[in-house]
């Protein structure tokens, strides 16, 4: 992936950017109407979701993630869209955690959106260099840093 052209590196990173932002704000407005569902247990549902997305990062998986982003930078319409969906259900599983704790929209949208850039970026230039070892262990450190997060608001809830 780093040995593409300048133009597709830059059109597929504003491409995962875009679904990495838009994705948290779907998730933001569904996590919001569920919590106006669930009312006082939205602390708890958020909880248990941001411990299941840690669980299913850490879960053993075959990944073709690299597969899709690569993919992305030969494909266009319809094709790409599906591409970015696939590849951003994660940050759908955030926001909608976001929204069932009712954070402030603008804060963390901006804070996604310079994260999923720049994580972009250093993916698409660093990738190769840091190999696969590299990338599954941030991947791992990531999925830690969710159960731990899920953790310290079951605390805070609790208390």
């Amino acid at each position: 992936m780093a040995g593409l052209p300048a133009r597709d590196r830059l059109r597929v990173s504003l491409l995962l950017t875009a679904f990495e932002l838009g994705m948290p704000v779907a998730g933001l407005f569904l996590g919001g109407l569920a919590g106006g569902l669930v009312g006082g247990a939205a602390d708890l549902v958020a909880v248990g979701l941001l411990a299941a997305l840690g669980i299913w990062i850490l879960w053993p998986k075959e990944d073709d993630d690299e597969k899709r982003v690569e993919a992305m930078a030969r494909t266009t319409g319809l094709a790409a869209v599906g591409l970015g969906l696939s590849i951003s259900l994660d940050e759908l599983a955030i926001g909608a955690s976001l929204g069932l704790l009712r954070l402030p929209i603008l804060p963390a949208l901006l804070l996604i959106g310079a994260q999923a850039l720049l994580a972009s970026q250093l993916g698409l230039r660093l990738g190769s260099r840091i190999g696969e070892r590299g990338r599954e262990r941030s991947e791992k450190a990531a999925g830690l840093i969710l159960l731990l997060l899920a953790a310290g608001l079951l605390l805070l809830h609790l208390r």
